[in-house]
This record gives C-alpha cells, structure tokens and sequence, in this order.
C-alpha cells in the first residue's frame, strides 16, 4: 500500500511539472505589472502568474498558521482552566467526605 501512495504522488508531481512546463512555454509575453505606487520590471506572463501563486500559498500559510497558533492558546488556557475547575472539584469531594464521617 506504501509503494502505491508513493507511485500516486510521483505521478501526480510529473503530472504538475508537465503541466508547469507547458504553462509557461505557452505564455512567454512580455508583460510590466503596475501597482498603485510601484512599477514590477517586464518579465513574462507565465512568471507573473506562478509568482502570485506562489506568493498567495505563501501568505496563506503565514495566515493560517497564526490562526492554528492562536487556537493551540486557546486550548490550553481551556485545558487549565478544566484541570484547575477538576482539582477544586476533587478537593470539595474530599472534604465533603472528611465532615460526613
């Protein structure tokens, strides 16, 4: 089963490299991408195109990893809290079990 999932992702990263290959050798023009204040050199279309899609994964891990680090905070102050809302449980057990005797 190992050697099926590894044959699946190597055809699949053939595949994405074929595809890459022929994306870019199909969109050679020479394109100048303008921003509100700044100017990007001329480079072709294809660069610009895998360069946002590179640059947006990018972005979009940066931002995704900020809102699993903020959850992952969020669990242990919960997790504290319970353990401490556990140990005073605990404790009014115990005492309620020493007054009953």
């Amino acid at each position: 089963m190992r050697w099926l999932k590894a044959l699946v992702v190597f055809v699949a990263c053939i595949f994405v490299l074929f595809v890459g290959w022929t994306f870019s050798t199909l969109n050679t023009e020479l394109v100048q991408i303008d921003l509100f204040f700044v100017s990007l050199p001329e480079a072709s279309l294809s660069v610009w195109l895998m360069a946002s899609f590179v640059v947006g994964g990018v972005v979009g891990v940066v931002i995704s990893s900020f809102v699993v680090v903020m959850l992952k905070v969020r669990l242990g102050a919960a997790k504290r809290k319970i353990s401490a809302a556990n140990k005073e449980l605990d404790q009014l057990r115990t005492s309620s079990l020493k007054h009953s005797v």
